[in-house]
């Protein structure tokens, strides 16, 4: 056991996404002696946070801003922040906190930094004179975001960590492959599939990168094919993001009934154990999708997009199948595949639970992690 005046700092945009996807991390570090501090916008989950023993401090992430002013206020802050608590460790999670508190910690003079890549967004793929500019800055920023005296990145699929290899701003040295969030299996128990009418779930952000409008024309063919199956879409609207689904376009899938529309949801759980097949045909910038880690614990069959971090989460034709981006009619004709071969899909779940147990058990996920704290601590 470390000793107790170690500190640790995890950076992320918002808290819910802190408890939600890296809450053990925390948990399992304040067991190994550290004093566990958490940086992140205001939000609902910040008296969970201080319930735990941890110490939180507000820092004005705004994940859509553009705005210079905002985002160098943003860049002070962490400084100001890193400077007065001085922590041993810094995990920055998500893309700006890795940006701003990347430099932030150069400048503060912390010691050793985690950098959690879990998906580079949209902006490796652009392709307009603004776009190329915008990723021509960001690459800059990931540069002197990993200019540091100790660093261990982590990425969470080999699309992300090839892309930034080749963008020269990290070493090989610096590099770690840990293969998503990490799932606790007793809450996403193994069940059998429900009886009757085929049901498939997409949950997500409502968000068309997350191929949300692919789902709803897949499930329109699927109604004009006369297959007798349930789509339901979980999720709600993102209004600070540019690519969310509008409240009218909610409306108009309503009133069409192909999909059934449950909005934002808390018990996946529940839902995927509902459900037969579980869908994400994504094209956004994933890092591996915490729902299809979600989905093969439960022992569900998966088709997803063949897209970095969606391909990753799954064995291919094993645990589930595989369709191009931005191709409904190959979304729809994988579904039906599966919901006309129960026996396919059985045997794909299953398969699903297997490596849910062998490589997204939630204790894997955190033994790999602490190592990598401790390797940078002790240094």
């Amino acid at each position: 056991m470390l000793a107790c005046n170690k500190e640790i700092l995890f950076v992320v945009n918002v808290p819910e996404f802190f408890i939600s996807h890296r809450l053990p991390l925390a948990v399992a570090a304040q067991a190994e002696g550290y004093k566990v501090h958490v940086a992140s916008a205001a939000g609902k989950c910040v008296d969970e946070i201080l319930s735990l023993g941890f110490k939180h401090h507000v820092i004005p992430f705004v994940r859509s801003g553009q705005n210079p002013l905002v985002e160098l206020i943003t860049v002070v802050k962490l400084i100001s922040l890193m400077r007065r608590i001085q922590p041993d460790l810094v995990h920055l999670i998500t893309i700006k906190p890795v940006l701003y508190g990347g430099i932030a910690a150069r400048v503060a003079g912390v010691k050793s930094v985690v950098a959690a890549v879990s998906g580079l967004g949209t902006v490796f793929l652009a392709s307009s004179r603004f776009g190329r500019l915008r990723k021509w800055l960001v690459t800059r920023l990931y540069g002197a975001a990993f200019k540091q005296q100790q660093l261990a990145v982590i990425f969470q699929n080999p699309d992300d960590r090839d892309t930034l290899l080749q963008a020269d701003v990290l070493s090989t040295e610096q590099i770690r492959m840990i293969r998503g969030s990490g799932v606790a299996l007793e809450k996403y128990p193994l069940c059998k599939e429900p009886e009757g009418r085929p049901v498939v779930v997409m949950a997500a952000r409502l968000l068309r990168d997350k191929g949300v409008a692919e789902f709803v024309e897949a499930a329109q063919l699927l109604t004009q094919r006369e297959l007798d199956v349930e789509m339901r879409l979980i999720g709600s609207p993102d209004p600070g993001n540019p690519t969310t689904v509008t409240p009218e376009e909610l409306a108009r899938w309503a009133e069409e009934g192909c999909v059934n529309l449950l909005g934002f949801r808390e018990d996946i759980a529940t839902q995927y154990a509902a459900a037969n097949i579980v869908c994400l045909p994504s094209y956004y910038g994933e890092g591996l999708p915490k729902c299809l880690v979600e989905a093969a614990a439960c022992g569900r069959a998966v088709v997803t997009t063949d897209h970095p971090g969606c391909r990753d989460a799954i064995i291919p034709n094993v645990t589930g199948l595989l369709v191009p981006i931005k191709d409904s009619v190959a979304l729809a004709d994988a579904i039906q595949r599966f919901v006309e071969d129960a026996q396919l899909r059985h045997r794909m779940g299953e398969a699903g639970r297997t490596l849910a147990e062998e490589v997204f058990a939630i204790e894997k996920i955190v033994s790999q992690h602490m190592e990598i704290y401790n390797e940078l601590v002790s240094s």
